[in-house]
């Protein structure tokens, strides 16, 4: 079998950190870089051995195995609609869009194309997250607290709302993304902002934020957003449920309950390595281990959205759900309360 042919869409930092993966991939070429700046993409390309495409088009004539779009919030959708059109398997990094109507346009297209794709939700792969589940199965969650305390990211569209959605959407979705998988599907938000941006020029993002969480099978829980600090402080969830507390975290994952408490480590560099190598596998045909194709990420984009749509309007945000059961599809529609 001939080596995963990969282009890139994007040559920065998430990308960078994409192609060093890929690169480390013994049945993985790069095959092409292309990006809206040309010298970041010849310069990515360069270095794992790829050519500089000039747009999307002439990435995808290099006979593709798999795309990975790796743009910021505000780029997503022409590349994938391009991609989806070409009928080539599709990794798309997170948030998936800056709004919701791309993101389920782009849903659209890729359900009636039957087009495999995966999203970069990495956190699903950390080693600590089956044994968290595991904790979870027979005691109903009652409470959880989910948390991204960090700084201004150094690039300039991250504090513009219309260009990166705002922390929540493109920080805290991967704190949204373990709160579904571990407690279930969220039924109502109400959140707050403080109206006040960071101190960075153009910013007109709040810089921090806080929602009131309803679960569907009767938790209740809260998110917590900020960036004023110069510094990551703190990025994870909380879980209480009957007799037994839970913290987790990129680094691990901290238990108590009646047999006392412990800690076990979690490596989020190997969650990075094994998100690309399930999506790998899965274009090759040898495994079926995506746990975040596109839809799934759709629900996550909903949540996190919803979040940011309450903070902005003031309004309680009601998410109707397919099932109170299954709590990785989430239904289209959303009620917002005057």
């Amino acid at each position: 079998m001939r080596k995963c042919r990969v282009g890139l869409v994007g040559a920065g930092g998430v990308a960078q950190r994409h192609a060093r993966v890929l690169a480390g991939f013994d049945d993985v070429e790069l095959v092409g870089v292309t990006d809206v700046a040309p010298e970041a993409a010849s310069a990515l390309a360069g270095q794992h051995g790829g050519r500089a495409c000039a747009d999307v088009a002439e990435l995808l004539a290099t006979d593709l195995d798999a795309v990975y779009v790796c743009v910021p919030p505000f780029a997503h959708g022409p590349a994938e609609e391009a991609v989806i059109e070409a009928g080539v398997p599709m990794f798309v990094e997170k948030p998936v869009a800056v709004d919701l109507s791309t993101a389920e346009r782009i849903a659209d297209l890729v359900a009636r194309r039957g087009l495999r794709t995966a999203v970069g939700h990495h956190w699903r792969y950390l080693s600590v997250l089956d044994q968290a589940r595991d904790l979870l199965a027979d005691r109903p969650v009652r409470m959880v607290s989910g948390a991204w305390l960090d700084k201004v990211p150094p690039v300039a569209w991250w504090s513009r709302r219309d260009r990166s959605g705002g922390p929540v959407v493109e920080q805290a979705a991967h704190v949204l993304d373990l709160i579904r998988v571990l407690a279930g599907e969220v039924t109502e938000v109400t959140a707050y902002g403080n109206g006040t941006p960071p101190p960075v020029d153009g910013a007109d993002i709040d810089s921090v934020t806080t929602a009131a969480l309803r679960f569907a099978d009767g938790a209740v829980g809260t998110l917590s957003a900020a960036c004023v600090l110069g510094w990551k402080h703190r990025a994870g969830l909380e879980i209480l449920a009957d007799g037994l507390a839970l913290a987790i975290t990129e680094d691990g994952l901290s238990i108590r309950d009646a047999d006392g408490e412990r800690h076990v480590p979690a490596d989020p560099e190997a969650a990075r390595v094994a998100v690309d190598r399930a999506f790998v596998d899965a274009v090759r045909g040898i495994g079926d281990d995506v746990r975040v194709p596109y839809a799934e990420a759709l629900a996550t984009q909903r949540l996190a959205l919803a979040v940011a749509d309450s903070a902005r309007t003031g309004a309680t945000v009601r998410l109707a759900t397919a099932t109170a059961t299954a709590p990785a599809a989430l239904a289209s529609g959303v009620t917002v309360d005057a």
